[in-house]
């Protein structure tokens, strides 16, 4: 009695941690395999975001551990400074997240455009999908985004040559196909999670039938964990390693800030607290740096089933940590059962979720600017890499709304008979200057123009000089001068 008063929601809690276990546990194994990293890793991280980001303020029913958004970014910092420096790389962009914090920046993470974040997560889906594909397979994936999606119809060839491919592939499609399905199968089964439930049946059917396929490799927990020592501190002097942190840091943190939002519609309880998350964040991936592991995220897919599960405080996201570091500590030799295209399969799946499809056709028809940087920052990810595609889509943000805020509308009255009307309304800037002389300028020479720029929020020196000089001509000719009307004479 005295227990249920102390934590009156401990047991929907413990169920809820219960269930984001066994959908957290498939995705931190699958997210390491395909970050080129050892699986335990995966779980390391996932320790951490339960056990230790867990603990702290910011959304108490958000849920962290490694991300398939941050899969490709990995890789390529893997394959780019080696295993080693990765913990320098995410020490160092949690550091990073808590001086932001700190700084009070979280809330600004909020500005980002939702196209830019909704296209980066397009482009790492669509890379994800390609590149897995490869390991769905057995095959070895071409290093490029481009050179993934152009060798598939090469990979394809290849597998339907080899009895080995074509059984991987056909575990790869069964796991995929389990995913899909399980949400039609009855209440009772759907209490194991589809992840779960996809990986165990893939397992058992490899096992089975002894089909030649491989399998997860296993380290332990212990030699898995490399704290970065002197000589991986020592790629600090490299200076491209810096685009890679603030890439880090950047995409794990609109991704966590965005989560949270996102969780926030699916509860009644606490609002988030963007600051005090972000710190949360930082802390977390400080800590998985310093054990070498990978980089953390809020995931909305074990948010979600921790909301959905029935969870009421943070209780539940520490005790799935728990869950995690038991797993890994004592049956840890169990990770070398899973079939590796079982674990592709789940990243493929995972990746298709990631690319908002209906998302893009609802927004070409209501806002075509936005759907444009959506597909922009998408194939530029595909195209270049992760850190300069997001900057590419951050640009063309930021020039839309340069755009858009130097709106300016003519409206032209011509009665027929005594002066033209003109009236300028918005915000006059250079970039729509061009446009706006152009039609002055077709205005009949031999009548009187009356201009009203009363209803300009703002005229720039660009603007009022080259008005000036249009009035200059237009008078020039012999007409009456062009009387102006403003706040400010012209």
């Amino acid at each position: 009695m005295e227990n249920r008063r102390k934590f009156p929601h401990l047991r929907q809690d413990f169920t809820a941690s219960l269930v984001v276990f066994l959908v957290a546990l498939p995705l931190c194994v699958g997210v390491a395999v395909a970050s080129g990293v050892p699986a335990e890793l995966g779980l390391v991280t996932g320790i951490v975001g339960g056990i230790v980001t867990g603990f702290m303020r910011g959304s108490s029913l958000q849920v962290s551990g490694p991300a398939a958004g941050l899969t490709v970014l990995v890789f390529e910092a893997v394959h780019e400074f080696g295993l080693p420096a990765l913990g320098v790389i995410v020490l160092t962009a949690g550091l990073l997240q808590l001086a932001m914090g700190a700084l009070k920046l979280g809330r600004w993470f909020r500005a980002i455009s939702v196209s830019v974040v909704e296209g980066m997560l397009a482009g790492i889906g669509l890379v994800i999908i390609a590149g897995q594909l490869y390991s769905a397979a057995g095959l070895e994936a071409p290093a490029s985004g481009i050179g993934k999606i152009a060798g598939l119809p090469g990979a394809a060839a290849d597998a339907l040559g080899s009895t080995e491919a074509l059984a991987s592939l056909a575990i790869g499609a069964g796991t995929i196909a389990v995913l899909v399905l399980w949400k039609r199968m009855p209440k009772k089964a759907q209490l194991v999670p589809g992840a779960l439930a996809a990986v165990v049946l893939a397992t058992v059917v490899t096992q089975v039938s002894s089909l030649p396929i491989g399998t997860v490799e296993v380290n332990g927990l212990l030699d898995s964990i490399q704290p970065p020592g002197a000589g991986a501190f020592g790629e600090l002097a490299n200076p491209a390693i810096f685009g890679t942190i603030l890439a880090f840091t950047l995409i794990a943190s609109a991704e966590s800030l965005f989560s949270a939002a996102a969780v926030d519609r699916l509860h009644d309880g606490p609002r988030t607290q963007y600051d005090k998350e972000l710190m949360a964040q930082g802390v977390g991936n400080a800590v998985s740096g310093a054990l070498g592991a990978l980089p953390m995220t809020a995931v909305i897919v074990r948010s979600s089933a921790n909301v959905q599960a029935g969870a009421k405080t943070k209780a539940s996201r520490i005790l799935h940590g728990v869950w995690l570091l038991l797993f890994a500590a004592l049956l840890p030799s169990t990770l070398a059962l899973i079939p590796l295209p079982a674990l592709a399969g789940i990243l493929v799946h995972a990746g298709w979720k990631l690319i908002p499809f209906r998302g893009v056709v609802a927004l070409w028809r209501e806002h075509r600017g936005e759907a444009l940087i959506l597909v922009v920052t998408a194939v530029s990810i595909v195209a270049v890499n992760m850190f300069e595609g997001v900057l590419i889509g951050l640009a063309l943000s930021v020039v839309k709304t340069a755009w858009e805020a130097s709106h300016l509308k003519l409206e032209v009255i011509d009665k027929g008979a005594g002066p033209i009307q003109a009236y300028l309304s918005g915000n006059a800037t250079f970039l729509r200057l061009p446009k706006i002389l152009d039609s002055l300028e077709a205005l009949p020479q031999d009548r009187p123009v009356e201009l009203d720029l009363s209803g300009l929020h703002h005229l720039d020196h660009a603007c009022r000089t080259a008005l000036e000089n249009w009035a200059e001509r237009h008078s020039s000719v012999g007409t009456e001068p062009v009387r102006v009307t403003s706040p400010e004479p012209v």
